[in-house]
């Protein structure tokens, strides 16, 4: 992938299905002053992407948080957060291909048996299957088309939204019964809408030059996307108003409010666009993350393995199945909060490798590094701490509970043993 496919790519791995929601959800928690808790989110996301850009300027192999912890902290905490990633990666794609089942049924209500929600699903990670097995150039292509084409609908109503605005929708700017307690739960709530910007550098080993290119791309990526969500955020409360809290479907209200019924066909294309976009990303950078796993002999070997034109070819299918398996569950009502929690177990472990890689690799030139010394990784950190102090004990569990679970198979799997015989011939090496 060149420049600009890296930042499409970035682009479509973020936004998701959630731009739709977003606006509705903030207005609930905040009102109008929910814009200052997506412009919190912006900056930690900001801050955490600019941590990700100074790893992935040191790194030209595939894995992203999982190689940076590995490299950071030794095989143990890597092996923690390759699996876990993973895990949270296979449960959000079966997720997501539950929502696309769902979209269709509110549509045709004949799809909305169980039998039909497996059948379209199924479907769906046969055609995801058929496209990431033809190698990058073709998941790429159809990345850019797809990209463009579900920004279109999402920027006409952050441009044309504009004009239909009425200012009164925005006063009171906080209103009555506003805490601080309700500003952190919006922020931690909006949240979720940048997640994905740690999947970008999963997939670095099939980029062009990318200790060059990534870096750049990533705070692009985040840049855009966080201009983009500001930009809709107004133009759907300055046409909403109040009535923003009492709707599921904001982007479609807000373009019928002012294009009719053809303005919310035009979204309601958008919305199927950016669901199938983000799972086609998604389907890719996944099954290299396992791959990543496997050349680093954390994984079995065999899920390293790659067709001629340079697919994980059985990490694709593995990957996959499991995706599938949790589709054909339908258990997806509570991911979303524990999505924003789990995401942390790579965000946390990326910003302290910033600190611990300025003293191991201080001799390595970098292609980016953040200005200001530790002040920028460590206010992550803080403002990351911030955030998960006020999400819910369960969130918390559920989150960051996979940790717990994968600890003894590190042992049991003998996983330990290996990792400790390659420690020992990369130090005989270096003696050599």
């Amino acid at each position: 992938m060149g420049f600009w496919s890296i930042v499409l790519f970035g682009i479509n791995g973020i936004l998701g299905s959630g731009i739709f929601l977003l606006p509705g959800n903030g207005y609930k928690l905040f009102g109008p002053a929910s814009l200052i808790s997506l412009a919190v989110d912006a900056v930690l996301v900001l801050m955490i992407g600019m941590c990700f850009a100074e790893c992935s300027g040191l790194f030209d192999e595939t894995g992203g948080a999982y190689l940076y912890a590995k490299t950071a902290f030794g095989p143990f905490v890597g092996y923690e957060i390759g699996l876990v990633t993973w895990a949270i990666r296979i449960i959000a794609e079966g997720t997501l291909y539950v929502g696309i089942a769902t979209a269709a049924a509110s549509l045709y209500k004949p799809w909305s048996t169980p039998l039909a929600k497996n059948i379209i699903v199924t479907i769906i990670g046969i055609i995801i299957i058929a496209i990431n097995c033809t190698g990058v150039k073709t998941p790429t292509l159809i990345n850019d088309i797809i990209t463009v084409a579900k920004l279109t609908p999402i920027l006409a109503i952050a441009v044309i939204g504009v004009f239909f605005m009425h200012p009164h929708n925005f006063s009171p700017f906080f209103l009555p019964g506003s805490t601080p307690t309700g500003f952190a739960h919006a922020t931690v709530t909006l949240f979720f809408v940048f997640t994905g910007v740690e999947s970008l550098v999963i997939t670095a080993g099939n980029m062009k030059n990318p200790a060059k290119n990534l870096p750049k791309a990533l705070l692009l990526v985040i840049g855009v996307v966080a201009l983009i969500y500001m930009l809709v955020m107004i133009s759907c409360i300055g046409i909403l108003g109040p009535q923003l809290a009492k709707t599921s479907v904001p982007l479609q209200d807000a373009a019928r409010a002012v294009a009719g019924r053809v303005g919310q066909s035009v979204i309601i294309v958008g919305t199927f666009l950016s669901m199938g976009g983000i799972a086609l990303n998604a389907s890719f950078i996944s099954p290299r993350l396992v791959a990543s796993l496997a050349d680093n002999r954390q994984m079995p070997l065999v899920l390293g393995r790659e067709s001629k034109k340079g697919a994980p070819i059985v990490a694709i299918f593995v990957h996959i199945a499991l995706v599938l398996l949790v589709a054909y569950s339908g258990s997806y009502e509570s991911l979303v909060s524990i999505s924003v929690v789990s995401r942390f177990a790579q965000y946390i472990p990326t910003c302290l490798a910033v600190i611990v890689f300025r003293k191991t690799m201080k001799d390595k030139p970098r292609e980016f590094k953040i200005p200001g010394g530790y002040t920028i990784p460590i206010l992550a950190l803080i403002v990351s701490v911030w955030l998960l102090a006020h999400t819910q004990a369960y969130q918390l569990i559920a989150g960051f509970g996979a940790l717990v679970i994968i600890l003894p198979f590190y042992f049991i799997t003998g996983q330990h043993k290996r990792d400790q015989k390659m420690e020992a011939e990369a130090k005989n090496n270096e003696n050599k």
